[in-house]
């Protein structure tokens, strides 16, 4: 199985951490997750972290900050994650693919099912700091 190179966007306010729902259509539907996506021929993490967010949500992500890199393999792909700290964003967030988001202070006030992968980095990013 071809692995394919995901960058996450970590983005953590005083108000908690922000993830969205998957869209319909998309593998794991309705799951949790932090904002992201597919790094593209020729772009760096960052380069596809601001395209990502410009895309999904109508944000515009001036610096973000290498965490750490970790692979999962679900069902439908192998991924490797390039999870990034987002510590300068512009705007204010827009469902632009009807999906739902908000910040969460805790796991439990999450309202759905979280990605796999991305249940320990959400307890991890809660009490670590960028």
């Amino acid at each position: 199985m071809k692995t394919v190179e995901v960058v996450v966007g970590v983005w953590k306010t005083e108000a908690g951490l922000f993830l969205n729902s998957r869209p319909e259509g998309k593998p794991y539907a309705g799951y949790w997750e932090f904002p992201g996506g597919k790094v593209e021929a020729g772009e760096t993490e960052h380069e596809a972290l601001c395209r990502e967010l410009q895309e999904e949500l109508g944000v515009t992500l001036h610096a973000s900050l290498p965490w750490f890199v970790m692979e999962h393999t679900y069902e439908h792909a192998h991924v490797r994650l390039h999870f990034r700290w987002m510590t300068r964003v512009e705007g204010v967030p827009r469902a632009r693919e009807g999906q739902a988001f908000g910040f969460f202070s805790s796991i439990d006030a999450v309202p759905g099912p979280i990605l796999p992968a991305s249940i320990p980095v959400v307890e991890r990013a809660l009490i670590e700091h960028p």
